[in-house]
Protein backbone atom coordinates (compact mmCIF):
# COMPACT_ATOMS: atom_id res chain seq x y z
CA UNK A 1 0.00 0.00 0.00
CA UNK A 2 2.48 3.04 -1.76
CA UNK A 3 1.02 6.76 -0.96
CA UNK A 4 2.46 9.76 -1.28
CA UNK A 5 1.44 13.00 0.48
CA UNK A 6 2.12 16.32 -0.88
CA UNK A 7 6.03 17.60 -0.09
CA UNK A 8 5.72 14.10 2.48
CA UNK A 9 8.21 10.99 1.64
CA UNK A 10 6.12 8.14 0.25
CA UNK A 11 5.23 5.94 2.61
CA UNK A 12 3.84 1.90 3.02
CA UNK A 13 1.46 1.17 5.83
CA UNK A 14 1.61 4.72 7.26
CA UNK A 15 5.68 4.47 7.38
CA UNK A 16 8.18 6.23 5.35
CA UNK A 17 9.75 4.20 2.90
CA UNK A 18 13.00 5.36 3.58
CA UNK A 19 12.62 4.54 7.61
CA UNK A 20 11.17 0.68 6.41
CA UNK A 21 14.98 0.58 3.93
CA UNK A 22 17.05 1.85 7.01
CA UNK A 23 15.17 -0.80 9.32
CA UNK A 24 15.89 -3.58 7.04
CA UNK A 25 19.55 -3.05 6.15
CA UNK A 26 19.89 -2.74 9.68
CA UNK A 27 18.18 -5.71 10.97
CA UNK A 28 19.52 -7.97 7.70
CA UNK A 29 23.26 -7.13 8.74
CA UNK A 30 22.10 -8.24 12.43
CA UNK A 31 20.45 -11.77 10.77
CA UNK A 32 23.90 -12.31 9.40
CA UNK A 33 26.09 -11.77 11.81
CA UNK A 34 23.64 -14.25 14.11
CA UNK A 35 24.07 -16.77 11.56
CA UNK A 36 26.80 -18.03 9.84
CA UNK A 37 26.83 -22.06 9.76
CA UNK A 38 23.79 -21.00 8.12
CA UNK A 39 25.09 -18.35 5.73
CA UNK A 40 27.75 -20.80 4.39
CA UNK A 41 25.41 -23.82 4.32
CA UNK A 42 22.43 -21.40 2.20
CA UNK A 43 23.69 -18.35 1.76
CA UNK A 44 24.25 -19.02 -1.99
CA UNK A 45 22.48 -22.25 -2.19
CA UNK A 46 22.88 -25.31 -2.47
CA UNK A 47 23.94 -27.83 -5.44
CA UNK A 48 21.95 -29.89 -6.56
CA UNK A 49 18.49 -28.37 -5.92
CA UNK A 50 17.12 -25.47 -8.90
CA UNK A 51 17.45 -22.16 -7.12
CA UNK A 52 19.36 -23.95 -4.53
CA UNK A 53 16.68 -24.67 -2.80
CA UNK A 54 14.47 -28.31 -2.19
CA UNK A 55 10.94 -26.47 -2.70
CA UNK A 56 11.12 -22.63 -4.07
CA UNK A 57 9.57 -21.20 -1.36
CA UNK A 58 12.12 -21.58 0.15
CA UNK A 59 13.20 -18.37 -1.52
CA UNK A 60 10.41 -16.71 -0.31
CA UNK A 61 11.32 -15.88 3.24
CA UNK A 62 12.05 -12.08 3.84
CA UNK A 63 15.60 -12.79 5.73
CA UNK A 64 18.69 -12.55 3.57
CA UNK A 65 18.91 -16.53 3.31
CA UNK A 66 17.14 -18.92 4.79
CA UNK A 67 17.29 -20.08 8.25
CA UNK A 68 18.36 -24.08 8.60
CA UNK A 69 16.66 -25.98 11.44
CA UNK A 70 18.59 -28.28 13.84
CA UNK A 71 15.93 -29.14 15.41
CA UNK A 72 12.14 -28.29 16.68
CA UNK A 73 10.05 -29.15 19.68
CA UNK A 74 7.44 -28.00 20.99
CA UNK A 75 7.03 -24.65 19.84
CA UNK A 76 10.22 -23.60 19.48
CA UNK A 77 12.56 -24.16 16.76
CA UNK A 78 16.61 -24.13 16.98
CA UNK A 79 18.56 -23.47 14.28
CA UNK A 80 22.35 -24.86 13.33
CA UNK A 81 24.01 -21.78 14.75
CA UNK A 82 22.08 -22.35 18.06
CA UNK A 83 19.82 -19.45 18.10
CA UNK A 84 16.08 -20.28 19.45
CA UNK A 85 12.94 -19.21 17.99
CA UNK A 86 9.61 -19.42 19.61
CA UNK A 87 7.77 -20.55 16.54
CA UNK A 88 4.52 -18.93 15.56
CA UNK A 89 4.44 -20.04 11.94
CA UNK A 90 4.50 -23.94 12.97
CA UNK A 91 4.82 -25.06 9.39
CA UNK A 92 2.00 -22.66 7.93
CA UNK A 93 -0.27 -24.36 9.77
CA UNK A 94 0.77 -27.89 9.48
CA UNK A 95 2.62 -28.15 13.04
CA UNK A 96 -0.50 -26.16 14.39
CA UNK A 97 -0.20 -28.64 17.20
CA UNK A 98 3.34 -27.99 18.36
CA UNK A 99 6.52 -29.70 16.46
CA UNK A 100 6.38 -33.86 16.91
CA UNK A 101 3.46 -34.21 19.48
CA UNK A 102 4.25 -36.68 21.79
CA UNK A 103 1.40 -38.69 20.69
CA UNK A 104 2.02 -38.67 16.86
CA UNK A 105 5.71 -39.40 17.64
CA UNK A 106 4.54 -42.39 19.51
CA UNK A 107 2.60 -43.61 16.73
CA UNK A 108 4.64 -43.16 14.37
CA UNK A 109 7.52 -45.52 16.00
CA UNK A 110 4.93 -47.95 16.24
CA UNK A 111 3.90 -47.84 12.88
CA UNK A 112 7.44 -47.33 11.30
CA UNK A 113 8.04 -50.82 12.41
CA UNK A 114 5.34 -52.56 10.81
CA UNK A 115 5.51 -50.88 7.57
CA UNK A 116 5.28 -47.52 6.08
CA UNK A 117 2.90 -47.89 3.42
CA UNK A 118 1.38 -51.30 1.45
CA UNK A 119 -2.21 -49.80 -0.63
CA UNK A 120 -4.28 -51.65 2.19
CA UNK A 121 -5.65 -50.41 5.63
CA UNK A 122 -3.96 -50.92 8.80
CA UNK A 123 -6.12 -51.59 12.06
CA UNK A 124 -6.14 -47.70 12.61
CA UNK A 125 -9.14 -47.68 10.19
CA UNK A 126 -11.50 -49.54 12.06
CA UNK A 127 -10.87 -46.39 14.75
CA UNK A 128 -10.47 -43.44 12.57
CA UNK A 129 -13.58 -43.57 10.61
CA UNK A 130 -16.14 -43.40 13.32
CA UNK A 131 -13.17 -40.08 14.56
CA UNK A 132 -13.83 -38.30 11.28
CA UNK A 133 -17.63 -38.58 11.39
CA UNK A 134 -17.84 -37.87 15.23
CA UNK A 135 -15.64 -34.77 14.86
CA UNK A 136 -16.50 -33.43 11.67
CA UNK A 137 -20.20 -34.06 11.18
CA UNK A 138 -19.89 -35.87 7.99
CA UNK A 139 -20.61 -38.82 7.49
CA UNK A 140 -18.80 -40.30 5.02
CA UNK A 141 -14.88 -40.09 4.55
CA UNK A 142 -11.55 -40.02 2.00
CA UNK A 143 -8.37 -39.30 2.73
CA UNK A 144 -5.58 -37.67 0.75
CA UNK A 145 -2.37 -36.59 1.00
CA UNK A 146 -2.38 -32.86 0.87
CA UNK A 147 -5.71 -30.47 0.84
CA UNK A 148 -4.72 -29.94 -3.28
CA UNK A 149 -5.08 -33.28 -3.90
CA UNK A 150 -8.50 -33.27 -1.40
CA UNK A 151 -9.82 -30.30 -3.10
CA UNK A 152 -9.86 -31.85 -6.54
CA UNK A 153 -11.08 -34.92 -5.78
CA UNK A 154 -14.06 -33.40 -4.48
CA UNK A 155 -14.74 -30.82 -7.11
CA UNK A 156 -14.54 -33.91 -9.22
CA UNK A 157 -17.81 -35.57 -7.39
CA UNK A 158 -19.39 -32.02 -7.50
CA UNK A 159 -19.32 -31.70 -11.01
CA UNK A 160 -19.84 -35.64 -11.61
CA UNK A 161 -23.08 -35.07 -9.61
CA UNK A 162 -24.35 -32.02 -10.63
CA UNK A 163 -23.35 -32.73 -14.74
CA UNK A 164 -22.47 -28.99 -14.81
CA UNK A 165 -19.11 -27.44 -15.90
CA UNK A 166 -18.17 -24.34 -13.40
CA UNK A 167 -16.95 -23.93 -9.70
CA UNK A 168 -17.15 -20.45 -8.04
CA UNK A 169 -14.58 -18.85 -5.61
CA UNK A 170 -14.07 -16.35 -3.76
CA UNK A 171 -11.63 -13.33 -4.83
CA UNK A 172 -8.39 -13.72 -2.14
CA UNK A 173 -9.28 -17.08 -2.25
CA UNK A 174 -6.62 -20.18 -1.30
CA UNK A 175 -7.28 -23.69 -1.92
CA UNK A 176 -3.66 -25.30 -2.54
CA UNK A 177 -3.17 -25.65 -5.94
CA UNK A 178 -5.90 -26.20 -7.57
CA UNK A 179 -5.93 -24.94 -10.84
CA UNK A 180 -9.26 -24.05 -11.42
CA UNK A 181 -8.98 -21.70 -8.16
CA UNK A 182 -6.15 -19.78 -9.54
CA UNK A 183 -8.24 -16.09 -10.20
CA UNK A 184 -8.34 -13.51 -9.24
CA UNK A 185 -10.21 -9.97 -9.63
CA UNK A 186 -8.53 -6.95 -11.29
CA UNK A 187 -10.52 -3.91 -11.75
CA UNK A 188 -13.43 -5.89 -11.48
CA UNK A 189 -12.61 -8.38 -14.20
CA UNK A 190 -12.11 -12.03 -13.66
CA UNK A 191 -8.31 -12.73 -15.11
CA UNK A 192 -5.80 -15.67 -14.18
CA UNK A 193 -3.96 -15.12 -10.41
CA UNK A 194 -0.73 -13.20 -12.32
CA UNK A 195 2.46 -15.15 -12.09
CA UNK A 196 0.97 -18.80 -12.87
CA UNK A 197 3.99 -20.85 -13.96
CA UNK A 198 3.17 -22.89 -17.61
CA UNK A 199 -0.82 -21.91 -17.51
CA UNK A 200 -2.24 -22.37 -21.17
CA UNK A 201 -5.48 -22.19 -20.21
CA UNK A 202 -8.24 -19.18 -19.42
CA UNK A 203 -9.22 -20.63 -16.31
CA UNK A 204 -11.81 -17.79 -15.83
CA UNK A 205 -13.95 -19.68 -18.46
CA UNK A 206 -15.12 -22.20 -16.12
CA UNK A 207 -14.33 -20.48 -12.81
CA UNK A 208 -16.84 -18.03 -11.68
CA UNK A 209 -15.60 -15.44 -8.77
CA UNK A 210 -17.03 -12.76 -6.79
CA UNK A 211 -15.77 -10.98 -4.04
CA UNK A 212 -16.02 -12.47 -0.13
CA UNK A 213 -19.25 -11.13 1.85
CA UNK A 214 -20.93 -10.00 -1.26
CA UNK A 215 -24.69 -12.43 -1.45
CA UNK A 216 -25.98 -10.10 -4.06
CA UNK A 217 -22.85 -10.63 -6.65
CA UNK A 218 -23.21 -14.40 -5.56
CA UNK A 219 -26.76 -15.01 -6.11
CA UNK A 220 -26.22 -13.24 -10.07
CA UNK A 221 -23.39 -15.54 -10.40
CA UNK A 222 -25.47 -19.20 -9.55
CA UNK A 223 -28.70 -17.54 -11.38
CA UNK A 224 -27.34 -19.57 -15.19
CA UNK A 225 -27.31 -22.93 -13.05
CA UNK A 226 -23.83 -23.88 -14.38
CA UNK A 227 -22.24 -24.13 -11.01
CA UNK A 228 -21.54 -27.28 -9.83
CA UNK A 229 -20.04 -26.06 -6.53
CA UNK A 230 -19.15 -22.80 -4.00
CA UNK A 231 -15.89 -23.58 -2.80
CA UNK A 232 -14.61 -21.29 -0.19
CA UNK A 233 -12.80 -21.14 3.27
CA UNK A 234 -15.33 -19.97 6.07
CA UNK A 235 -12.60 -16.74 6.57
CA UNK A 236 -10.17 -15.63 3.63
CA UNK A 237 -6.75 -16.56 5.62
CA UNK A 238 -4.20 -16.73 2.71
CA UNK A 239 -4.30 -12.73 2.58
CA UNK A 240 -5.19 -10.17 5.08
CA UNK A 241 -7.71 -12.15 6.57
CA UNK A 242 -10.83 -11.13 6.52
CA UNK A 243 -13.85 -11.85 8.46
CA UNK A 244 -17.41 -12.98 7.43
CA UNK A 245 -20.10 -10.33 8.14
CA UNK A 246 -22.96 -11.11 10.14
CA UNK A 247 -25.23 -13.70 7.82
CA UNK A 248 -22.90 -13.89 5.25
CA UNK A 249 -22.87 -17.76 6.05
CA UNK A 250 -26.52 -18.51 6.21
CA UNK A 251 -26.72 -16.77 3.07
CA UNK A 252 -24.28 -18.75 1.01
CA UNK A 253 -25.68 -21.60 2.13
CA UNK A 254 -29.53 -20.50 1.04
CA UNK A 255 -28.41 -19.57 -2.02
CA UNK A 256 -26.34 -22.26 -2.97
CA UNK A 257 -29.11 -24.62 -2.09
CA UNK A 258 -31.67 -22.38 -4.21
CA UNK A 259 -29.25 -23.04 -7.74
CA UNK A 260 -29.24 -26.58 -7.22
CA UNK A 261 -25.19 -25.67 -6.35
CA UNK A 262 -22.83 -27.98 -3.95
CA UNK A 263 -20.96 -25.95 -1.31
CA UNK A 264 -17.38 -27.12 -0.41
CA UNK A 265 -16.05 -25.50 2.98
CA UNK A 266 -12.15 -25.84 3.49
CA UNK A 267 -11.24 -25.88 6.80
CA UNK A 268 -7.38 -26.48 6.28
CA UNK A 269 -6.38 -22.75 7.96
CA UNK A 270 -9.47 -22.17 9.70
CA UNK A 271 -9.51 -25.67 11.99
CA UNK A 272 -7.40 -23.48 14.20
CA UNK A 273 -11.51 -22.25 15.34
CA UNK A 274 -11.68 -24.91 17.32
CA UNK A 275 -11.64 -29.54 17.38
CA UNK A 276 -14.39 -29.38 14.76
CA UNK A 277 -13.14 -26.00 13.00
CA UNK A 278 -15.42 -23.20 11.97
CA UNK A 279 -17.73 -25.62 10.48
CA UNK A 280 -18.82 -27.30 13.86
CA UNK A 281 -18.37 -23.94 16.05
CA UNK A 282 -20.72 -22.06 13.75
CA UNK A 283 -23.21 -24.80 12.42
CA UNK A 284 -22.36 -24.38 8.91
CA UNK A 285 -23.92 -27.44 6.67
CA UNK A 286 -21.29 -28.05 3.78
CA UNK A 287 -22.31 -30.88 1.52
CA UNK A 288 -17.86 -30.77 1.23
CA UNK A 289 -15.29 -30.66 4.10
CA UNK A 290 -11.77 -30.67 3.45
CA UNK A 291 -9.10 -30.62 6.24
CA UNK A 292 -5.41 -30.67 5.44
CA UNK A 293 -2.39 -29.76 7.11
CA UNK A 294 -2.08 -30.63 10.53
CA UNK A 295 -4.88 -33.33 10.86
CA UNK A 296 -2.21 -36.04 11.07
CA UNK A 297 0.04 -33.54 12.89
CA UNK A 298 2.80 -33.01 10.34
CA UNK A 299 2.79 -35.85 8.88
CA UNK A 300 1.26 -35.13 4.87
CA UNK A 301 -2.29 -36.03 5.21
CA UNK A 302 -5.94 -34.74 4.23
CA UNK A 303 -9.46 -35.69 4.52
CA UNK A 304 -12.14 -35.06 2.58
CA UNK A 305 -16.28 -35.70 3.35
CA UNK A 306 -19.43 -35.54 2.22
CA UNK A 307 -22.57 -35.52 3.25
CA UNK A 308 -25.39 -38.29 3.02
CA UNK A 309 -27.61 -36.82 0.45
CA UNK A 310 -24.42 -36.23 -1.57
CA UNK A 311 -22.89 -40.54 -1.14
CA UNK A 312 -26.17 -41.03 -2.48
CA UNK A 313 -26.08 -38.84 -5.80
CA UNK A 314 -22.35 -40.02 -6.27
CA UNK A 315 -23.35 -43.77 -5.83
CA UNK A 316 -25.70 -43.37 -8.53
CA UNK A 317 -23.40 -41.35 -10.44
CA UNK A 318 -21.31 -44.54 -10.48
CA UNK A 319 -23.57 -47.02 -11.32
CA UNK A 320 -23.95 -45.10 -14.40
CA UNK A 321 -20.50 -44.17 -15.36
CA UNK A 322 -18.28 -45.67 -17.68
CA UNK A 323 -15.98 -48.08 -16.39
CA UNK A 324 -12.15 -46.66 -16.03
CA UNK A 325 -10.22 -44.40 -13.68
CA UNK A 326 -11.95 -41.37 -11.79
CA UNK A 327 -8.72 -38.95 -11.85
CA UNK A 328 -9.02 -39.24 -7.72
CA UNK A 329 -6.41 -41.02 -5.44
CA UNK A 330 -2.79 -41.30 -5.53
CA UNK A 331 -0.46 -44.64 -4.49
CA UNK A 332 0.37 -42.49 -1.42
CA UNK A 333 -3.05 -41.44 -0.30
CA UNK A 334 -4.54 -43.67 2.46
CA UNK A 335 -1.38 -45.13 4.06
CA UNK A 336 -1.29 -46.55 7.26
CA UNK A 337 1.55 -43.80 8.72
CA UNK A 338 -1.17 -41.39 7.87
CA UNK A 339 -3.90 -43.08 9.65
CA UNK A 340 -1.73 -44.14 12.86
CA UNK A 341 -0.83 -40.08 13.05
CA UNK A 342 -4.30 -39.19 12.12
CA UNK A 343 -5.98 -41.32 15.11
CA UNK A 344 -3.41 -39.89 17.51
CA UNK A 345 -4.43 -36.45 16.81
CA UNK A 346 -7.77 -36.60 16.60
CA UNK A 347 -7.78 -38.99 19.94
CA UNK A 348 -5.13 -37.44 21.89
CA UNK A 349 -3.92 -33.85 20.46
CA UNK A 350 -7.34 -31.56 19.01
CA UNK A 351 -8.69 -31.99 22.23
CA UNK A 352 -10.80 -29.18 23.58
CA UNK A 353 -8.50 -28.57 26.48
CA UNK A 354 -5.86 -27.79 24.10
CA UNK A 355 -8.25 -25.44 21.96
CA UNK A 356 -8.70 -24.11 25.15
CA UNK A 357 -5.50 -23.31 26.06
CA UNK A 358 -4.86 -21.77 22.54
CA UNK A 359 -7.46 -19.58 22.82
CA UNK A 360 -6.74 -18.04 25.72
CA UNK A 361 -3.27 -17.11 24.83
CA UNK A 362 -4.09 -16.21 21.45
CA UNK A 363 -6.34 -13.68 22.64
CA UNK A 364 -3.91 -12.27 24.63
CA UNK A 365 -1.52 -12.22 21.88
CA UNK A 366 -4.08 -10.58 19.58
CA UNK A 367 -4.81 -7.51 22.58
CA UNK A 368 -0.91 -6.77 23.33
CA UNK A 369 -0.54 -6.59 19.33
CA UNK A 370 -3.63 -3.97 19.40
CA UNK A 371 -2.43 -2.34 22.46
CA UNK A 372 1.01 -1.64 20.89
CA UNK A 373 -0.75 -0.53 17.86
CA UNK A 374 -3.31 2.06 20.06
CA UNK A 375 0.11 3.38 21.51
CA UNK A 376 2.38 3.81 18.22
CA UNK A 377 -0.93 5.46 16.48
CA UNK A 378 -0.48 3.33 13.69
CA UNK A 379 -3.49 3.28 11.34
CA UNK A 380 -3.20 -0.80 11.80
CA UNK A 381 -5.44 -3.61 13.12
CA UNK A 382 -5.62 -6.78 14.42
CA UNK A 383 -7.86 -9.91 13.38
CA UNK A 384 -8.32 -13.25 14.77
CA UNK A 385 -10.12 -16.81 14.12
CA UNK A 386 -9.36 -18.98 17.34
CA UNK A 387 -5.85 -20.01 17.33
CA UNK A 388 -4.45 -17.52 14.25
CA UNK A 389 -3.83 -14.38 14.81
CA UNK A 390 -2.52 -11.63 12.07
CA UNK A 391 -1.60 -7.65 12.32
CA UNK A 392 -2.94 -5.93 9.08
CA UNK A 393 -0.66 -2.88 8.20
CA UNK A 394 -3.71 -0.65 7.26
CA UNK A 395 -7.05 0.32 8.95
CA UNK A 396 -9.88 -2.56 8.90
CA UNK A 397 -11.78 -4.63 8.95
CA UNK A 398 -11.67 -5.68 5.67
CA UNK A 399 -14.58 -6.80 3.61
CA UNK A 400 -13.14 -8.52 1.10
CA UNK A 401 -10.52 -10.16 -1.25
CA UNK A 402 -9.91 -6.94 -2.91
CA UNK A 403 -9.42 -5.06 0.28
CA UNK A 404 -7.08 -7.43 1.12
CA UNK A 405 -5.10 -6.70 -1.71
CA UNK A 406 -4.90 -3.52 -1.06
CA UNK A 407 -4.11 -3.85 2.76
CA UNK A 408 -0.36 -5.64 1.92
CA UNK A 409 2.18 -3.58 3.07
CA UNK A 410 5.51 -6.50 1.48
CA UNK A 411 8.61 -4.03 2.15
CA UNK A 412 7.42 -2.82 5.58
CA UNK A 413 6.13 -6.54 6.47
CA UNK A 414 8.83 -8.18 5.30
CA UNK A 415 11.10 -6.15 7.47
CA UNK A 416 9.07 -6.39 10.81
CA UNK A 417 9.57 -10.01 9.79
CA UNK A 418 13.52 -10.48 10.18
CA UNK A 419 13.55 -7.55 13.09
CA UNK A 420 11.09 -10.37 14.60
CA UNK A 421 14.02 -13.07 13.91
CA UNK A 422 16.38 -11.02 15.04
CA UNK A 423 14.11 -10.79 18.34
CA UNK A 424 13.67 -14.41 19.10
CA UNK A 425 10.35 -14.81 17.00
CA UNK A 426 9.38 -16.17 13.92
CA UNK A 427 5.54 -15.51 12.68
CA UNK A 428 5.07 -17.18 8.65
CA UNK A 429 6.79 -15.62 5.82
CA UNK A 430 4.17 -15.04 3.46
CA UNK A 431 1.80 -12.73 5.42
CA UNK A 432 0.98 -11.53 8.95
CA UNK A 433 0.29 -15.20 10.84
CA UNK A 434 0.79 -16.23 13.72
CA UNK A 435 -0.63 -19.10 15.21
CA UNK A 436 -1.05 -20.40 18.85
CA UNK A 437 -0.19 -24.24 19.68
CA UNK A 438 -0.80 -26.03 23.15
CA UNK A 439 2.47 -25.85 23.65
CA UNK A 440 3.09 -22.38 23.17
CA UNK A 441 3.75 -20.83 26.56
CA UNK A 442 2.79 -17.47 28.01
CA UNK A 443 6.13 -16.43 28.14
CA UNK A 444 6.57 -16.89 24.20
CA UNK A 445 3.56 -14.69 23.71
CA UNK A 446 4.52 -11.93 25.76
CA UNK A 447 7.84 -12.19 23.65
CA UNK A 448 6.27 -11.58 21.00
CA UNK A 449 4.05 -8.49 22.29
CA UNK A 450 7.68 -7.07 23.29
CA UNK A 451 9.90 -7.56 20.17
CA UNK A 452 6.78 -6.42 18.51
CA UNK A 453 6.34 -3.34 20.38
CA UNK A 454 9.86 -2.61 20.24
CA UNK A 455 9.58 -2.63 16.57
CA UNK A 456 6.82 -0.50 16.14
CA UNK A 457 8.70 1.90 18.08
CA UNK A 458 11.44 1.84 15.74
CA UNK A 459 9.18 2.06 12.54
CA UNK A 460 7.33 5.51 13.86
CA UNK A 461 10.75 7.08 15.31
Amino acid sequence: MLKTYGNMAATEGGVSLARIASIRDAEATRFREARPKSEAAFGNGVEGFLDGVPMHWMNDWPTPFPIVVEKARDATITDIDGNKLADFCLGDTGSMFGHSPAPVAKAIRRQARRGLTYMLPSEDVLSLGELLVARFGLPYWQIATTASDANRFALRVARAVTDRPKILVFNGCYHGAVDETMVRLSDGKPINRPGLAGEFRDLTQNTKIVEFNDLPALEAALADGDVACVITEPVLTNCCMVLPEPGFHEGLRAITRRHGTLLLIDETHTISTGPGGYTRKYDLEPDLFVLGKPVAGGVPASVWGMSAELSRRYDAYNLRREPGHSGMGTTLSANPLQFAAMRAVLEEVMTEENYAHMEKLAGRLAKGLEDSIARHELAWHVQRVGARVEFICAPGPLKNGGDAEGAHASGLEAAIHVALVNRGVLIAPFHNMMLISPVTTKKQVDKLIAAFGDIAKALVA
